[in-house]
């Protein structure tokens, strides 16, 4: 995906932006049609009903002055432009009622549809793109737009508000004169012009700083926002440093953009001493126009209030247009982001566990970067067997994991299921057959220790039998049955159940326990583990292991740096810079005292292990 540099963020052109603006149109259209011609229909009322009952408002205060000259009908006239006005006034009160109500709803609808098509779309994507900067420039922008969508729409009415106000004001004052219509619309141009420039200007800014702000979110959100890490940004005197960092990081961003409207100030100013010099003059010739006689005395408020609403719907018109500018220009990345193709795998669908797994010469450059992580690798997996993948940190060992999951597909070779390609292969229907659980294991700290658990299968609903196998295998009733509510007790102690009982932090041992009791409740019959145990003590863990390694039916693939664990395999694979250097059992690798040795030989020479060592 290419990506888009600061130079290459120019605005939009005429064209773009219409066709933006249809785009907006269209996708709030589809959510709810019946709001949006509402809504449209209301930006038409909106706009001429102030306009009508300023007229009936001067044809009221024309009617006053000829009853009180003397004029016996003009009292009866007077009557029925006040009854005229008044219903006009309970017309646009009425419709501001409902047009709350429509607004509110449309949001709804609007914003649950844009965020949930982003949020699937989000997490359907290709795994190399969670790492890569570039989607990430690009998800912020897009995410951005998707914010603040439902509002886009309600901006849009308002302009198209605003216009028709300025256009009829401007219409109804050519009526009266044509040459203070003109007037007015030379007076009003300058304004538009300036507010469009700083609305560029701002634009360019907000896209140059992106980074900015998401290092100023990281801090906030990821650091000072959050309890665990305290203890030690206190204790090395990170507080101040992350706080003195955000003001400057907010400052570049917030008040650069501050700034920019200083720089404008004084044109602004010129601009604003225009219309006001064209009110000025409407107003001196409506008044002259009144002394001579040759315009009825209600003209002076009409004319008022049309230069007036000509003015403001022109202001408004611009200051609207000028905030939507920004989100239709993100509009774009919005649909380049929903345009970046998603990890579905194929059509085939796996019926049954594969009795073989194969990883045919694979290779695998990250998209960003130039060298390989994963060299020619070949090796097969039979079903039942207990593989074990070790060598040092960047090795590509998690890599390679992740290739065998689907998560990545290879640059060059394949992973054969079977024979058939994985490429090929439904990735739901591979995903199903797999329980995976990695170093960083997930904690859904919103819920409780027995939903956690559960959590592991969702599809095939709650089976209490699987639950209380798993959680024996894993270890963790001891601990569960020690927490204030036992299993149902909340993980977190911000969450708080039904009889207001905050809930627990757990220890990370707890928490791996409860992730292994996750995995075991799942039952798949491939299971892959990357560091699984690295919190519970050495015992612990080969009790838990036995678990797995004693059930025949289960393919087990392991990553891990304890021996305790890597010597049970049926079979070692050795990686070392992407390759691998030995393969075979325990015992074979120690006696060749190759790299394997090597990297295990402390663990080795451990009072436990010195006649596995020999």
């Amino acid at each position: 995906m290419p990506r888009r540099s600061k130079k290459d963020q120019k605005k939009l052109t005429t064209r773009e932006y219409f066709f933006a603006i249809f785009r907006i149109a269209k996708i709030t259209y589809q959510s709810a049609p019946a709001a949006v011609i509402v809504q449209l229909a209301g930006a038409v009322i909106t706009a001429i009903l102030p306009i009508a009952t300023t007229y009936f408002a001067a044809q009221t205060t024309t009617a006053l002055a000829n009853a009180y000259a003397g004029d016996p009908n003009a009292g009866s006239l007077a009557i029925e432009y006040v009854i005229i006005t008044a219903a006009l006034g309970v017309a646009m009160t009425a419709w501001s009622s409902l047009e709350s109500y429509i607004t509110q709803l449309m949001r709804y609808k609007v914003e649950a549809a844009m965020s949930d098509r982003m949020y699937e779309h989000f997490l359907s994507l290709d795994y190399w793109r969670y790492d890569d900067k570039e989607t990430a420039d690009l998800y912020d922008r897009s995410t951005q737009f998707a914010s603040f969508f439902p509002y886009v729409f309600d901006r849009l009415s308002g302009i198209i508000s605003s216009f028709i106000s300025m256009l009829a004001g401007l219409i109804a004052l050519v009526f009266v004169s044509w040459w203070l219509g003109l007037i007015l619309i030379v007076a009003v141009i300058p304004g538009i012009y300036i507010q469009f420039r700083l609305s560029r200007a701002q634009t360019q800014h907000w896209n140059k700083n992106v980074e900015t702000r998401r290092a100023k979110n990281m801090i906030e959100y990821g650091l000072l926002q959050r309890p665990e890490y305290i203890a030690e940004l206190r204790l090395y005197g990170m507080v101040r440093h992350l706080l003195d960092l955000r003001m400057k990081l907010r400052d570049t961003d917030e008040k650069q953009q501050i700034e920019f409207e200083r720089t404008y100030i004084f044109k602004k100013l010129g601009a604003d001493a225009l219309e006001a010099g064209a009110e000025i003059v409407a107003l001196l010739f409506t008044v002259m126009q009144i002394i001579a006689r040759e315009q009825p005395i209600g003209q002076f408020l009409y004319v008022q209030q049309l230069v007036s609403r000509a003015l403001a719907g022109s202001n408004s018109f611009v200051s609207q247009l000028s905030n939507i500018d920004q989100d239709l220009a993100n509009l774009f990345d919005y649909q380049r982001f929903m345009e970046l193709p998603s990890r579905q795998g194929g059509k085939f669908q796996l019926e049954s566990v594969p009795q073989t797994i194969t990883l045919e010469n694979i290779t695998f450059t990250y998209p960003s970067a130039q060298q390989q992580v994963l060299n020619g690798v070949t090796f097969s997996i039979e079903r039942g067997q207990h593989v074990a993948i070790v060598g040092e940190n960047g090795a590509g060992k998690s890599t390679l994991i992740k290739i065998l999951m689907g998560l990545y597909e290879p640059t060059n070779g394949a992973v054969l299921l079977d024979g058939q390609n994985m490429h090929n292969v439904s990735m739901t229907s591979w995903h199903r057959l797999l329980g995976v659980l990695q170093q960083d294991y997930l904690a859904y700290s919103f819920a409780t220790a027995r939903e956690n658990i559960y959590y592991g299968d969702v599809e095939r609903g709650k089976d209490d039998a699987r639950y209380e196998q798993a959680i024996d295998r894993a270890e963790a009733r001891k601990f569960l049955d020690k927490l204030p509510n036992k299993a149902d007790t909340y993980v977190s102690t911000w969450m708080e159940d039904s009889d207001g009982n905050n809930g627990v932090d757990l220890s990370g041992g707890q928490w791996q326990r409860l992730a292994l009791a996750r995995n075991f409740y799942r039952d798949s019959p491939i299971i892959i583990l990357d560091e699984p145990t690295s919190a519970i003590d050495a015992l612990a863990e080969s009790r838990i292991f036995k678990h797995l390694f004693t059930d025949t039916r289960k393919t087990v693939v392991t990553i891990s740096h304890r021996l305790t664990t890597v010597e049970k395999a049926d079979v070692i694979y050795m990686l070392e810079d992407g390759k691998i250097v030995e393969q075979g059992t325990h015992s074979e690798l120690v006696e060749k005292k190759g790299a394997y040795y090597t990297m295990f030989e402390s663990q080795l020479r451990e009072p436990n292990n010195d006649k596995k060592g020999k």
